[in-house]
């Protein structure tokens, strides 16, 4: 496949308008977001959807998430939209917030892996939105990755897996989040199925007491059924082992300490993901400053990129747990399923 760049600063129009002419006629278009860059066809045709699944080699039963251009767009994708979902759009659409709740009849089930549910969200992104509306339709879309890999957070990592594979590519310089959306099912009790950034604590500001579920922190049970993308297998992992030093910055730096000495006499070449706070304990080795551990979201910002683009010609990359809450709960919730639950504890 010949795939076609466009930039969305200096060919806005011409970019979204042929790209959602692709989207009509069945074809796969890469675009940005404030989150990840996506993947994305036509949600309402399952046999479009399908060609997602073939170009990520993405297993069937991980359900996808429809993105609209605005609030109303979704009042056709549910059976009726719940009390609960119009108090979140009006506080968190557009934005990095996934709602799922019972799906209609119009919704393909290659969309939803078999479920009565569906995930919808209506992206910030101005070039994802002028997308959504040149299409016409919801855009199904995961994010813009080879299945397993990490998710794609600027131009040169979506290259690397879609060029050739996507009929499109939208290139809207980085993104700013850099973590997909949170997840919040309303079927039933809030359950946030996957965090980001729209955190627990901004959540529970609008309408109270909001759950976790367990495979947030925790591999998903072997007969459970995956009711949000990434809740299923190992995500977002690079070509090398990644292991998780749980404990204060000190306890957890003593063990990447170690653990990396031994590596390196085993032959290993290594690389620690360090925080702004912890870099002094490890002078005379190799590590990267990934972020500031006061400040969570800036771990996320940067983790898919390190994930890619520090991973090169290593072996073993060593990382810090941060405490699972407000934005350090997506940190954690990505880390760990890049890692395969790999966890050393002090």
């Amino acid at each position: 496949m010949q795939t076609e760049l466009f930039n969305a600063k200096t060919q806005k129009e011409n970019g979204t308008g042929y790209a959602g002419r692709v989207i009509r006629a069945g074809g796969l278009v890469v675009f940005p977001t404030e989150t990840v860059y996506g993947l994305g066809a036509n949600g309402l045709d399952g046999e479009a959807v399908l060609k997602i699944f073939e170009a990520k080699g993405r297993p069937a039963d991980n359900p996808l998430i429809l993105h609209i251009a605005k609030k109303s767009d979704v009042k056709p994708l549910w059976r009726h939209v719940p009390e609960i979902a119009k108090r979140l759009m009006d506080e968190f659409w557009p934005g990095p917030l996934t709602l799922i709740y019972l799906k209609s009849d119009i919704v393909p089930e290659e969309v939803t892996a078999g479920l009565d549910t569906v995930a919808v969200r209506m992206p910030e992104h101005r070039t994802a939105l002028a997308l959504i509306r040149a299409a016409g339709v919801p855009i199904a879309a995961p994010s813009a990755n080879l299945s397993g890999k990490p998710s794609p957070t600027r131009l040169e990592h979506v290259l690397e897996d879609m060029d050739g594979r996507a009929d499109v590519i939208i290139d809207g310089g980085p993104c700013s989040v850099g973590v997909e959306s949170t997840v919040l099912s309303l079927v039933g009790a809030p359950t946030i199925l996957r965090p980001g950034g729209v955190t627990r604590e901004m959540l529970e500001a609008v309408i109270g007491p909001v759950r976790v579920a367990n495979a947030v922190l925790n591999p998903l049970g072997e007969h459970e059924t995956a009711a949000s993308p990434g809740m299923k297998y190992r995500h977002y992992a690079p070509d090398c082992e990644v292991i998780v030093a749980e404990g204060s910055p000190r306890a957890a730096a003593a063990i990447i300490n170690r653990e990396y000495s031994r590596a390196e006499r085993e032959g290993k070449n290594c690389v620690i993901f360090a925080t702004e706070q912890t870099k002094g304990y490890y002078k005379g080795k190799k590590y990267v400053i990934i972020g500031d551990r006061d400040m969570p979201g800036t771990l996320c910002a940067s983790l898919f990129a390190a994930l890619r683009d520090d991973s090169g010609g290593v072996d073993c990359i060593f990382a810090e747990a941060v405490p699972a809450e407000k934005q350090g709960l997506a940190y954690m919730n990505r880390l760990l399923r890049a890692s395969g639950f790999t966890v050393l504890r002090s």
